[in-house]
């Protein structure tokens, strides 16, 4: 398996991480991180990583916001009734958010696990300008894919050396704190999604 992800794996880093961000939830960042770490280890290139989940995140997110936000969903909105009330009441609330929040949450979103998977959706229903839409969605998907990439690469990088040097003792400190970014990564992503 290792085999083929390192002789394959960039084309199917860029599927997994377009295809969640069209809105199918796939371990799209899970895939960064893990290519992230193979990077420090010398299988690629870094800067080939960021580039190509960057690309997978952009692409992806504009996939979504066409197909799914523009025309898919306001059709299928129209389509059954009991849809219809709904969107009655939910698409006013999520124009007037991207209206006044489109923006932060198609760039922050990408952060956000269920956002990332929604954003782009959202932006589409809620009539965003495609314009405003492709910066935003671009800038939150080269910085999504460098700040992940980068932590995973040096991350990665940094825990190899310490097993290396310190053994049972640096892997123990490693899990405890990964545990503590979990946790502060959680609760951090609960705060954000109260606050938009």
């Amino acid at each position: 398996m290792t085999h083929f992800i390192t002789q394959h794996g960039l084309p199917l880093l860029f599927v997994v991480v377009m295809i969640e961000s069209f809105g199918i939830p796939l371990p799209g960042e899970t895939a960064l991180i893990l290519f992230g770490v193979l990077a420090s280890e010398g299988h690629y290139n870094i800067v080939e990583v960021i580039a190509i989940a960057a690309a997978g995140a952009i692409v992806g997110d504009n996939l979504g916001y066409f197909l799914i936000g523009r025309l898919g969903g306001r059709r299928l909105f129209e389509r059954w009734g009991w849809l219809k009330k709904y969107s009655e009441r939910v698409l006013p609330r999520a124009e007037e958010l991207i209206a006044k929040h489109g923006a932060k949450v198609v760039f922050f979103g990408r952060f956000i696990t269920v956002l990332r998977y929604t954003a782009a959706w959202a932006a589409g229903l809620g009539l965003m300008h495609w314009r405003k839409f492709l910066f935003w969605n671009a800038l939150g998907g080269i910085c999504w894919a460098t700040l992940v990439g980068l932590v995973a690469y040096y991350g990665g990088k940094s825990a190899a050396d310490a097993i290396a040097r310190y053994g049972l003792y640096a892997a123990a400190v490693i899990v405890l704190a990964l545990v503590g970014l979990y946790v502060a990564h959680h609760y951090g992503r609960r705060w954000l999604e109260r606050r938009l």
